[in-house]
Parts: C-alpha cells; structure tokens; sequence
C-alpha cells in the first residue's frame, strides 16, 4: 500500500533493517470476530499485548476520524484520470482497469470517493499562491490560482511557481561571488509536499502559500493528526491523514520515506518555524537577509542583475527573455513549470527553449533530471 518503508542502516557497526510502519488513523483496530470489547481490542505494553480496557477503546473510537477522503462520496461520478495515468506511466508503472479500486479511490459501494475527486483531470479544488509587496497582506501584488485538475499537476505547479520565486541572493567579496536561495530548497519543497499529502480536505479548504517580502507562509487545514503529539511530530512519526494520496506521492517518488519529511525541514529550520492550531497547520520560513557586498555596500540581488542583463539582450523577443529568466532563477524549471508561470502551451514553450538553444543562451546537461547551464556572454 506504499505505507511502509524498508530502510537499511548501520548501528554500533552492524547492519540493520529498519522497517517503519505508518500508523492507522481509525484506531481501534479490533479482531471482527469480538468487535470492539476487550477480546477484541489489544494494546503493547513491552513485549505483550494485553486487552485493551474498555475506557481506552471508547475515547480512541471517539477521536476516529469518521470523515474522512476515501469514505466520502465525491459530489459527481464521471471522472477520468488521464492525467494520473500518464504520471504513473512516466514512473515507470501502469495502471490496469482495477487501479480505482486498488488505489483506494471508491468507496465501500464502488462509487468514486473524495480522493477520487482530488485525482481526477476535472475537479473543483482551487490552490492559491499569493505574493504581497510588503510583510503583511494589505499589498497583494500577485494572485495565482492552481487546479481545477489532478491534485498531483496541481502539486508540480506550485512547486515549479515557488522555485521561481525562490530566487539567487549574492554576496561579493574581494575573492568570490557567494550565492543562496532565499529558502532551503530541499526543506520549501518537503514543506510544499507535506502541505498538500496531509491537508485536511473533509471542508473543502485546501492548501495555502503566501510568500512575503520577508518570509514565506505554507499553510494547511488540520492541525496535527489524532493521537500524534508534537515531539512525535517533530520526530518524523508518520500518521497519514489522507493514506491515498500518501500512498500514490510515494509511488511517483514525491515522497522519498515515511516520517522523513519533518526531519529534513528541522535540519533547516528549528521548531519555531512551525505553528499548529486546533484547525490549521503553519510553517513560517524567513528569507535570508538581502547580501551584502564586502565592505557594507548593497549587493542587491543576483535575479535583478541578471534581469537586468537579459532585457538589454536586443537579438531576443519579450518572451525569449521571460523564458530566459525564469531559467536564470531556477536552472531545474521543467518546460511545464515555465508554460504554467507564462501562462501559455508547452510546444510554444519548446519553440522558445529551442531558439535560446540554438542561440547559445541555453544548454541542456542531463537530460530530463538534468539542468540548465546558461550563458549570457552569448549578448
């Protein structure tokens, strides 16, 4: 089901296995022979299971999340999944004519559930992602809004729209140019996952991202699971909330290992970063501070000189150069990540890259998990 890991380690010199396992989010598990009594319930404690008292299984059954994506019928039956098809094909899988039912996207009585809903090519779930000029909200100076399609394309489109936002700082010393993201990469695109995998979609409401002139807000319905604490949290315990979607993001290699996720923000960003309600999730990230030049003048931004330099480039055309800029601010853009922040096809896309090829702007290394080596000495 794509919910456990195999992971080998080495520990006081010897090799292990780690075997991690989520967990279920409609404890209690029962045996269905005693239903839920205390025959039929069990809890670990050490190396045995005792029956569980009934005072325990009652307030678990209580906090059963009875709402959830796969149980709730979705409001129209007639969807297609040619988008979720062609992702699996390119992951090197197929998905035969019972991959509804495998994947869990029907309910109990075989009609297409919420999670259904969210793959399909058509839906109506809309993603936001809003820039403000300054730090608050009272300066909206950019709205785009994703969707209306298969969670997952919705998924690669803010994480494309966001690496383009994620632009190069520099320092200039007297020896070297250093530069640097605004935000950690790996961190903003495990943050941009988890915002989307554990969102609480039983309301409707769906992810927000908000990026600030001096922060960037990723913002999710649900607050922490039922059961899990905040240090379990922290420690990368894995308690799907929507085990559907965990299960297919993890089938395309979106999510590398279950739990890895928060760890690997924590190594960029301490706890703080994070701040969780009754309803909603928040992960705050603040930019790095505008470079300097050594010696206490401004450096300014590498993105607004190499804008700079690309608009002054006459041999190219108004969209060559938006193209160009977008590849300058992240050289890993894909040709549908550039199409969805213009706004325009991919084959029209392809002509352009194809004339900043050949132009000797651009070239490919790599291949398609490669990157994009620039050359503006090309003007």
């Amino acid at each position: 089901m794509g919910l456990f890991d195999i992971v080998s380690e080495e520990r006081d010199g010897k090799n292990i296995l780690k075997i991690i396992v989520a967990s279920g989010p409609e404890k209690p598990y029962h045996f269905k022979k005693y239903g839920m009594s205390e025959k039929g319930c069990f809890i670990r404690l050490g190396s045995a299971a005792e029956p569980m008292p009934q005072k325990m299984i009652d307030e678990l059954f209580a906090k059963r999340t009875r709402n959830s994506i796969s149980k709730i019928k979705a409001g129209r039956q007639d969807l297609s999944f040619g988008q979720l098809k062609i992702y699996y094909e390119e992951s090197g899988h197929t998905l035969g004519k019972a991959f509804a039912k495998n994947l869990e996207l029907l309910t109990e009585d075989g009609t297409f559930n919420y999670a259904g809903y969210l793959l399909a090519d058509k839906n109506n779930t809309s993603i936001k992602v809003a820039k403000y000029s300054g730090k608050t909200r009272t300066d909206l100076i950019e709205s785009n809004e994703y969707g209306y399609e298969c969670l997952l394309k919705a998924t690669k489109q803010v994480i494309d729209k966001i690496a383009v936002e994620n632009r190069t700082n520099t320092k200039i010393t007297a020896k070297e140019r250093q530069q640097a993201n605004l935000w950690n990469p790996i961190a903003l695109r495990e943050a941009i996952i988890n915002a989307f995998v554990h969102n609480d979609y039983t309301n409707e409401i769906t992810p927000k991202f908000e990026i600030f002139a001096d922060r960037i807000e990723i913002t999710s319905a649900g607050g922490l699971p039922e059961g899990l604490s905040k240090q379990e949290f922290f420690e990368g315990f894995s308690v799907p909330r929507n085990k559907e979607l965990m299960r297919i993001f993890k089938d395309l290699e979106l999510v590398e290992q279950l739990g890895s996720g928060i760890p690997r923000i924590l190594e960029h960003y301490g706890k703080e970063s994070f701040g969780f309600s009754d309803n909603f999730l928040r992960m705050t990230f603040n930019a790095k501070e505008t470079a300097v030049e050594e010696g206490g003048q401004i450096g300014g931004q590498i993105g607004g000189q190499k804008d700079a330099e690309i608009d002054d480039i006459k041999k190219l055309t108004h969209r060559q150069k938006e193209v160009l800029k977008l590849i300058t601010s992240d050289n890993r853009i894909s040709r549908s990540g550039i199409a969805e922040v213009l706004h325009i096809n991919e084959s029209a896309i392809q002509k352009h890259l194809n004339n900043l090829k050949n132009a000797g702007f651009i070239e490919r290394v790599g291949g398609t998990r490669g990157y994009w080596e620039i050359n503006l000495d090309k003007n």
